[in-house]
C-alpha cells in the first residue's frame, strides 16, 4: 500500500450505531483478559456488541500472538459483514510488522470504522493515506473503555455518528491552548510522534502536506521531542502543514524541576512556519476522558492568544 502524493478525499465508513457490532483487535502487545473484559462491558453499556476472536490472547514475545495471526484477524474483522466497527485492544509495539503482512484489497475493499492510537498510527496512517478511508485516532478497549473516565463520549458520538461542525475549543475541558496565533484549514492527520517519524524511509511514509496536524507522544523527554520535531522538519515533513496541535504529551519531562517547559521547547522548532499551534488536546496517551479524532476529513485551527478551538468541518461517516 503506497502513499499517494496529494490529500485527496477519503471514503467515509457507515456510521456506527447502538446495536451494532464492534470488533476488538489486538494488532501489536498482548493483552489481559481482565482489561478485555472491562472494556467490553463499557462498548456493551454504550449499547454496542462486543466481539472478538479467542485468539486475541494469544502470546509471542510481547506481542499479541505472530504477525500473521494478528493480519489475518484485522482482514477477517474488515471482511466480515456483521462487523460494523473495529476498535483496538491496546497499542504497545509490533503493528509494523503488520505492514508486509496485510493484504490490502481485503481492508481497502471494506472500509470501517478502525479505531486506535499509540502504535496503532502505523495503521491509521496507512489506511488513511493508501487504503483511502477516514480513521480514528481515540479510545482503545483495554486502555480507556476498561477505566471509568477513560472516554470522551462527546467527540466519540460525534464521530461516529456523522455529526458535522463540532468542535474542540478551550474552556471545554478538552486541555487545548494555543501556543502560536493563526488560522488555517486542512486534513486532520498525524498520531504519536516517534510512530510518524519510524514511517520516514518506508514505502509507508506519512503524507503530511496540507493537513492539520496532531501530534502527541508519551514518555519522551524534552529533547527527545526536539529531535523528533527536527527531523520531521529536517525531512520536509512540516513543509505544507496548515497547522499543528499537539497533545497532552503525558509525561514528556526531563524531571520534576526543570526550568523550561516542553511548550518553550516545541516553539524553538515550529514557530517559524507561521501556522497556527496548539498544545495539549487530550487524545491518545491521556490522564483521562481520551478525545477521539477522525483523521482524512477537513478541519481547521483557530488560534488567538491562549484560545484555540479545533473544527471539524465534515462528517467522518457516512448514514448507514
Amino acid at each position: 500500500m503506497n502513499n499517494p502524493a496529494a490529500q485527496t478525499a477519503r471514503t467515509k465508513p457507515p456510521a456506527l450505531k447502538a446495536g451494532d457490532k464492534v470488533g476488538i483487535v489486538a494488532p501489536a502487545s498482548n493483552i489481559k483478559r481482565e482489561l478485555l473484559e472491562q472494556g467490553c462491558e463499557a462498548l456493551r453499556q454504550l449499547g454496542y456488541t462486543p466481539f472478538y476472536l479467542d485468539s486475541i490472547l494469544e502470546q509471542d514475545l510481547y506481542f499479541a500472538g505472530s504477525a500473521k495471526r494478528r493480519a489475518r484477524e484485522l482482514e477477517e474483522m474488515f471482511s466480515r459483514d456483521d462487523i460494523r466497527a473495529i476498535v483496538c485492544a491496546r497499542g504497545g509495539y509490533g503493528a509494523n510488522y503488520l505492514l508486509a503482512e496485510l493484504d490490502p484489497g481485503k481492508i481497502a475493499g471494506h472500509p470501517k470504522i478502525f479505531v486506535g492510537y499509540s502504535d496503532l498510527t502505523t495503521l491509521l496512517t496507512c489506511f488513511t493515506d493508501s487504503a483511502r478511508f477516514v480513521t480514528f485516532h481515540g479510545p482503545m478497549v483495554t486502555k480507556d473503555f476498561s477505566h471509568g473516565d477513560g472516554v470522551d463520549l462527546v467527540s466519540w458520538h460525534a464521530a461516529m455518528s456523522g455529526i458535522t461542525g463540532w468542535e474542540i475549543a478551550s474552556g471545554t475541558d478538552s486541555g487545548v491552548e494555543g501556543l502560536s496565533d493563526g488560522t488555517g484549514e486542512g486534513i486532520l492527520y498525524g498520531g504519536c510522534l516517534s510512530l510518524l517519524v519510524a514511517s520516514l524511509g518506508t514505502p509507508h511514509e506519512i503524507c503530511t502536506s496540507g493537513t492539520i496536524l496532531f501530534i502527541e507522544d508519551v514518555n519522551a523527554r524534552p529533547y527527545q521531542v526536539d529531535r523528533m520535531l527536527m527531523q520531521l522538519k529536517l525531512s520536509g515533513k512540516l513543509q505544507g502543514v496548515q497547522g499543528i496541535v499537539f497533545g497532552e504529551m503525558l509525561d514528556c519531562a526531563q524531571n520534576a524541576n526543570q526550568e523550561y517547559t516542553l511548550p518553550q521547547v516545541i516553539l524553538r522548532i515550529v514557530e517559524d512556519l507561521g501556522i497556527p499551534i496548539a498544545y495539549g488536546l487530550r487524545s491518545g496517551h491521556v490522564t483521562r476522558k481520551n478525545i477521539t479524532l477522525p483523521f482524512g476529513v477537513r478541519a481547521s485551527l483557530r488560534v488567538n492568544g491562549a484560545q484555540a478551538t479545533l473544527k471539524i468541518l465534515e462528517a467522518a461517516t457516512q448514514p448507514t
